[in-house]
């Protein structure tokens, strides 16, 4: 009963209103983001005020009022109760991350995604990260591996200033180089043939920009964390769907290559997934 915001509203919320009800949000730092369709409205405040009592470290709640969308992936969050703010530090794996949820894309969702990933990354790699946001997968990869360079890429000028603050919030600035811009333009000017490791966490792009990424590579290959969004049918399966595609568009490139390991990270919507696909380029 504690923790569980559907019991907590019965008293609130009439039985055909909580069958509305969102039971999942995100917490970032001590920032709750919660979203309430459009039957519950009239109980926004009730909503955000319980989800601050089951979470006592939550000082702000902001309501999402449109989907992530555009080239610097923002999203209109509005305020509710609790301080007036959109920035916040949150704290990931022994990482500390400061970022202004207005101005800059995050998922708290993806931490583990982003230790799995720094512990693939090897001793001496130089890692690209073509949609780096406020630096997260990078400033993890430089904490927890032995990397060379983590450079990190991103079109958002504010996430760029916060990747700078955040490595050296977390004592990372001489391994973590951002830059900022379109990712395809600062690959082809500045790191063909370059990484040993490229990561591709911005589904909506990656497909687009995946024959950059194949380029990004040294001549000898490496390994590339590709990211989708697929739908599917009844009986399709969303890795296999991502797996086929890339297949084909590297086989035109005439690259030798194998999917190392591939699964989905998470259930997107009826029928819609998000995928990853680690695709080792031999040469």
């Amino acid at each position: 009963m504690k923790g569980n915001l559907k019991a907590l509203l019965s008293d609130t919320l009439t039985p055909e209103e909580l069958k509305f009800l969102y039971r999942s949000y995100d917490i970032v730092g001590d920032i709750a983001i919660i979203q309430v369709p459009n039957p519950l409205k009239q109980h926004t405040k009730a909503i955000a005020k319980t989800v601050m009592q089951i979470n006592k470290s939550v000082k702000t709640v902001l309501h999402q009022v449109t989907p992530v969308s555009g080239d610097l992936r923002l999203r209109k969050l509005e305020w509710i109760v609790g301080d007036r703010k959109t920035e916040t530090l949150h704290k990931e794996y022994g990482c500390f991350f400061r970022i202004d949820l207005a101005k800059c894309y995050f998922s708290p969702r993806l931490s583990f995604e982003r230790m799995h990933t720094a512990q693939l990354v090897q001793a001496g790699e130089v890692v690209i990260n073509m949609f780096a946001g406020v630096g997260c997968y990078s400033i993890i990869i430089a904490k927890h591996s032995k990397a060379e360079k983590v450079y990190s890429i991103d079109i958002n000028p504010a996430a760029v200033e916060y990747i700078e603050e955040n490595s050296r919030l977390n004592k990372v600035e001489d391994r973590v180089v951002p830059l900022e811009g379109d990712a395809k333009a600062v690959v082809n000017e500045k790191f063909q043939n370059t990484a040993d490791r490229v990561l591709m966490p911005l589904p909506e792009k990656a497909y687009e920009y995946f024959d950059c990424a194949v380029f990004a590579l040294k001549p000898t290959g490496g390994c590339i964390h590709y990211y989708d969004f697929e739908h599917t049918t009844k009986n399709e399966n969303p890795v296999e769907k991502v797996k086929v595609k890339l297949s084909e568009k590297l086989q035109i490139l005439n690259v030798d290559f194998e999917t190392s390991s591939s699964r989905v990270v998470r259930t997107t919507g009826p029928r819609w997934y998000q995928v990853v696909v680690d695709v080792k380029v031999r040469k």
